[in-house]
């Protein structure tokens, strides 16, 4: 998610929503259009679009209370263009019931995922392998006291279930070292309760220097917390949900040339279907925002894909294939996966593993 650079001795000084002129110019606001941000968090893409324009209107959805404060105190600045929204995003359909949003209502929308630095900078809440908190690491907070924590799971699953949230969830090479190293402890030693008892854990159990996706040097312990944190919060499974249910709000341009696939970029800019943009810090979220745009099945193997099969003369696709192929729900607007320029990457130095994908619905 976007975050906020600050310096050490001015927290939240400023909140730097990542590609902000890039989204906003695809989602390109016009007098009247309804927007949902998916993931409000401090409101910087919300902010954007509304300097862009301000006869617009931003449902602002967010899972996080204290994200929830925030976009109701924006919305008194802005009365009547920012709707407060507290949920989770398979609360969507219910909130936007409540507001009278009907589908094919909505121009475009907005989701800047994974957790703020709001959620990293507050000890608290239990994100950080940097500053010592309790292991909660729930978004929502205290909002549903039954849902399970990070000191939950640590300290209650076996060998084998962390093992496998390590490795599914954070693609940890020593997933099951660190999954005995814990169980372990835990029998000889306490139950684990604080992120620095975790972290210091897993670092005393390898010797070995860990580096992120990006090459630079990273804290052992970083894959198993993004791992606990996808797990505790349901990440993927909500996204999934996210992405099939936000094409039924978007607006759908009848232009047959759309559903055919033979727009030029002019007609897409020009054209009235929704558009929606997605920022990824991880590649399990990219895969699967990827996987909604082309229109693979979420269930097949990566290599499957219809353009790959083409590509292999072993293989020929059916016309069950075909008919999928060209029945896709999403145009992507961008070939490319889009990232940060240098200059922002220097400005805002966690933004150097954001990756922003944009589609148009088409069905």
């Amino acid at each position: 998610m976007s975050v906020i650079v600050r310096p050490a001795t001015q927290p939240y000084l400023s909140h730097i929503p990542i590609l902000a002129k890039k989204i906003t110019d695809y989602l390109a606001p016009k007098d009247g259009d309804k927007f949902i941000d998916l993931t409000f968090g401090g409101g910087g893409h919300s902010r954007y679009l509304l300097s862009r324009n301000k006869d617009i209107t931003i449902f602002a959805l967010d899972r996080d209370p204290v994200a929830y404060k925030k976009a109701t105190a924006l919305s008194a600045t802005f009365k009547g263009r920012i709707v407060p929204m507290l949920g989770k995003f398979s609360d969507l359909p219910k909130l936007l019931d409540e507001h009278n949003v009907e589908k094919g209502m909505i121009n475009g929308a907005i989701m800047d995922l994974g957790a703020s630095s709001m959620q990293y900078d507050d000890s608290v809440r239990g994100f950080s392998i940097s500053a010592d908190g309790p292991l909660d690491m729930r978004m929502d907070g205290n909002k549903n006291p039954n849902v399970a924590t990070a000191d939950d799971v640590i300290n209650t699953l076996d060998a084998h279930s962390l093992a496998k949230i390590f490795k599914v969830y954070g693609e940890e090479r020593l997933a099951t070292k660190y999954a005995n190293v814990i169980v372990d402890s835990r029998f000889m030693l306490k139950r684990i309760r604080t992120t620095k008892e975790l972290a210091q854990l897993i670092a005393a159990a390898t010797s070995e220097s860990s580096k992120d996706s990006l090459g630079r040097h990273a804290h052992p312990a970083t894959k198993v917390f993004l791992a606990l944190r996808i797990f505790v919060n349901n990440e993927l499974n909500e996204l999934n949900y996210a992405l099939t249910k936000i094409r039924e709000y978007l607006c759908l341009d009848a232009n047959e040339k759309l559903r055919e696939r033979t727009v030029d970029d002019e007609e897409i800019k020009d054209n009235k279907s929704g558009k929606i943009a997605v920022l990824s810090f991880h590649s399990l979220e990219d895969r699967l925002v990827k996987r909604h745009f082309t229109g693979i099945d979420i269930d097949d193997p990566i290599s499957q894909s219809i353009s790959q099969k083409i590509t292999n003369r072993f293989n020929s696709p059916t016309l069950e294939e075909v008919n999928e192929f060209v029945s896709r729900k999403w145009l992507p607007i961008n070939k490319h996966v889009i990232t940060p320029e240098e200059e922002e990457i220097l400005a805002n130095p966690r933004s150097r593993s954001a990756k922003l994908r944009i589609a148009l619905r088409v069905a």
